[in-house]
């Protein structure tokens, strides 16, 4: 049996969470439900940084990650971040080189220092073969010279309780000296949860809450439409590229990558209120900045049912230690 130092007091209280590219907080609210205490947030988008004001008690730092100085960030028991992933992602330029894919060093730096019990990263579905998988592979070399068994595994959200198709790789990174060697992402949910679910409560939107930009050929090249009783497609970041609400008239499909709107009854997106629900976010959560900016931060973020999944799985692993005297016991 293994023992580590741990301060007793601090066992008292709910384990802490530190999160750098937070968003709007849909890892982090996750987090919060499952019983855990967000101290420290940081992300370079203004409105994000004040939405999560909104409903967090964090001290949210407004700011480039790489200006911000690592030893006025507080420790914590856990680190979560999902790291730009532009450079990553399958739907864009994948660019080995690209400087956002770098700012990862910044989340490893800050591993390094405070040496967590638990990191937990999230990232898009390219991560997984970018560079012939050797990215992935420098990433886990990276946190595991500094100590850490980083267990990436690829979720589709709609498995847990989030009514859209949403694929991520979530990296569970566990401190070496605990002695966890394997981890298995928890199974998915018996039964999905449709968009008519999702929307069940959820008021007719006014026209300033819905994307009225025209539709690109780029919009036109695929399906945007899902029906009723199934899952939404995945919710973007950019409002242009948001899809249509169930009751629009289906697309046609005239060639390859070119469809048209169907005659019948008004085609418009979802608004933010409906992207949001489709997220998991709370329906009183309150967003922050103009209509583009709202889509943005709800398409950008972790889904909160998801997130919680996510929360209880490390909250499990947590609860395998036992306070005794001061110290924080692993058990074998």
């Amino acid at each position: 049996m293994k023992v580590i130092n741990f301060d007793s007091e601090k066992s008292k209280k709910a384990f802490t969470v530190v999160s750098l590219f937070a968003g709007a907080g849909g890892l982090d609210i996750g987090f919060k439900n499952k019983g855990f205490n967000i101290i420290w947030a940081n992300d370079i988008d203004k409105d994000a940084c004040a939405t999560h004001r909104k409903w967090s008690d964090a001290k949210v730092v407004h700011g480039d990650v790489s200006k911000i100085n690592l030893e006025g960030i507080p420790s914590s028991d856990i680190i979560t971040g999902g790291f730009p992933c532009q450079g990553f992602s399958l739907a864009g330029p994948r660019k080995i080189d690209d400087k956002r894919n770098a700012l990862y060093k910044y989340f490893v730096e800050l591993v390094e220092k405070q040496k967590p019990y638990i990191f937990i990263a999230e990232n898009v579905k390219g991560i997984l073969t970018l560079g012939d998988g050797c990215i992935l592979e420098a990433i886990i070399e990276d946190f595991s010279q500094r100590g850490y068994n980083v267990f990436p595994t690829l979720v589709n959200a709609a498995d847990y309780g989030v009514p859209q198709d949403r694929w991520r790789v979530i990296m569970m990174g566990i401190r070496k000296d605990l002695g966890i060697t394997s981890y298995i992402f928890p199974k998915p949910f018996p039964k999905r949860v449709s968009i008519k679910e999702a929307l069940r409560n959820i008021p007719e939107p006014g026209v300033t809450d819905v994307c009225q930009a025209g539709f690109s050929s780029r919009y036109m090249s695929r399906n945007r439409k899902r029906d009723w009783n199934q899952v939404s497609y995945t919710i973007p970041a950019m409002s242009k590229q948001v899809m249509l609400h169930p009751s629009s008239p289906n697309m046609i499909k005239i060639s390859d990558d070119l469809w048209e709107f169907g005659k019948e009854g008004m085609t418009r997106r979802l608004s933010w209120q409906e992207a949001a629900a489709i997220q998991t976010f709370p329906p009183d959560m309150i967003f922050e900045g103009n209509l583009t900016s709202k889509y943005k931060q709800i398409g950008n973020a972790v889904p909160v049912k998801l997130a919680e999944v996510i929360a209880e799985d490390v909250m499990l692993i947590l609860n395998k230690y036992v306070v005794i005297e001061g110290q924080l016991k692993v058990g074998t």
